[in-house]
């Protein structure tokens, strides 16, 4: 399938870390870049990190110190890796292909999501 597919949210203490994995494999377009996402209970959706394709990465302000985005090419596969895990990263994290599809378009695509929860 072209969108991709997001795993490893769950249930986490404050302190502890969390690998997300996107599955990229069914992209068939030309991808610019990959992106996770969050999106947390009555707030907008905010762009957390993401990876280009020639591999430099971006972090918002809130995560970078946390985060860590990376790739394995053989298995199309984008990860997010969480570390000191705090209350306020409990979202929903989404996975976004940023590809270059029909006719030449430029657009995204996204993943259903990953439910990640922060909680003694």
């Amino acid at each position: 399938q072209v969108q991709p597919v997001e795993s490893g949210g769950g249930l986490v203490q404050p302190g502890g870390s969390l690998k997300l994995a996107c599955d990229a494999s069914g992209t068939v377009f030309t991808v610019y870049y990959i992106g996770w996402s969050r999106q947390a209970p009555g707030k907008q959706r905010e762009l957390v990190a993401s990876i280009s394709s020639d591999g430099s990465t971006n972090y918002s302000d809130s995560v970078k110190d946390r985060f860590t985005i990376s790739r394995d090419n053989a298995k199309n596969t984008i990860y997010l890796q969480i570390n000191n895990l705090k209350p306020e990263d409990t979202a929903v994290y989404y996975c976004n292909t940023n590809v270059r599809s029909w006719g030449g378009v430029r657009r995204d695509f996204w993943g259903r999501g990953t439910q990640v929860t922060v909680s003694s």
